[in-house]
């Protein structure tokens, strides 16, 4: 399991990559790898106003569909285009294959995100406890 130290991560196995005012959403390499091979992916519109811990988006697999929930609160910049047509690359470059772009309303939401060491720790506990 590749967790990238620099980035930040909900419990929900999503990650955040900071720019500014903007957090670059995708999938944690665990969860890609929990659902198998993805075939589609619904995300959510370019413009939409999104609150902490709403589910935004879903994620299908050859398994099962999956929501996504916003790991901040602000406004959807932009989605990853290449995603509609080649859904697999979530599970080729987790950590590249962003889903959405969120303008962040309050950026210290942040705060309550898990780093690289603690989102390994919660994994391992969700593991142990299935």
């Amino acid at each position: 399991m590749i967790v990238p130290q620099e980035l930040k991560y909900n419990k929900t196995h999503e990650w955040v990559r900071m720019e500014g005012e903007l957090a670059t959403v995708g999938i944690t390499d665990y969860a890609q790898e929990s659902l198998g091979d993805i075939v589609y992916v619904e995300p959510p519109e370019a413009g939409q106003a999104v609150k902490k811990g709403e589910e935004v988006a879903t994620i299908e697999s050859v398994k099962a569909a999956s929501p996504i929930y916003a790991p901040v609160s602000g406004k959807v910049e932009r989605l990853n285009p290449l995603l509609e047509k080649t859904p697999e690359l979530i599970n080729q470059k987790p950590y590249e294959a962003f889903l959405f772009v969120i303008r962040m309303a309050d950026p210290s939401q942040l705060a309550g995100l898990l780093d690289a060491e603690a989102y390994e720790s919660h994994v391992e506990q969700e593991k142990a406890a299935h």
